[in-house]
C-alpha cells in the first residue's frame, strides 16, 4: 500500500491485512506478559512477530505493540525501549543504531480525510528512519515520513514531514530549529 493509492476496506487485500493484526495481536500479547529475564521466549516470539530473528545486538523491551511485525525492517544496533507502537503495514525502516525512547509511536496507514471515503478506504505510506537516529520518548511519526541520517526527534514530536540530516526537530508538529 503506497501514499498514491487507496487500499478498499472489505477487500480481499484487507481482509489478509486483518487476518495478520489478529495474529500478530495475539503474538505480542503472549510476549508482553513474559518474564522479562526469559530471553529465549523472547526471540522466539520477536521471530514469529518479524518473520525472522531479531538483528544482532538488537533490543526491543517490551511491552511492545504492532499491528503487522512482517513489515517492520530493523537494522543492527537498534534499540527500542518499552511501551512503544509499529503500525508496520506499508512498511517501516530502522537503520543501524536507531535508539527509541519509550512510548514512541509509528503509524504507516490512516484514512482518507474526505468523510464519504474514510469507512471504504485505507491510506498508508513507508517510514524510513536513516543511521544513527535518536527518537524521543512520546514522539509520532506519520505516513510517509523520512528521517535523515544522525537526527534527533525530540521527546513528544509530532513528524509529519520529512527530517533533514543531522537536525533536531521538536514540538507538537515538528519543525526544524537547528541543523549540523
Amino acid at each position: 500500500m503506497s501514499s498514491d493509492r487507496l487500499m478498499r476496506i472489505h477487500s480481499a487485500e484487507f481482509q489478509a491485512m486483518a487476518d495478520r493484526v489478529l495474529r500478530a495481536t495475539e503474538l505480542t500479547s503472549r510476549l508482553n506478559v513474559l518474564p522479562f529475564k526469559d530471553e529465549a521466549g523472547k526471540a522466539e516470539l520477536f521471530e514469529q512477530i518479524l518473520g525472522k530473528p531479531l538483528p544482532l545486538r538488537a533490543t526491543i523491551y517490551p511491552p511492545f505493540y504492532t499491528d503487522h511485525g512482517l513489515n517492520l525492517d530493523l537494522a543492527e544496533r537498534v534499540f527500542i525501549n518499552q511501551n512503544c507502537t509499529f503500525l508496520d503495514y506499508a512498511g517501516i525502516r530502522l537503520g543501524e543504531r536507531v535508539m527509541i525512547g519509550p512510548k514512541a509511536t509509528f503509524i504507516t496507514s490512516g484514512h482518507p480525510v474526505d468523510p464519504e471515503e474514510r469507512r471504504l478506504y485505507l491510506t498508508g505510506a513507508p517510514i524510513d528512519v536513516a543511521e544513527n537516529v535518536w527518537i524521543g520518548a512520546g514522539a509520532t511519526i506519520l505516513p510517509g515520513v523520512s528521517i535523515g541520517r544522525d537526527a534527533v526527534v525530540a521527546a513528544g514530536a509530532v513528524v509529519a514531514d520529512d527530517v533533514p540530516p543531522a537536525s533536531l526537530v521538536t514540538g507538537r508538529k515538528a519543525t526544524a530549529h537547528r541543523k549540523w
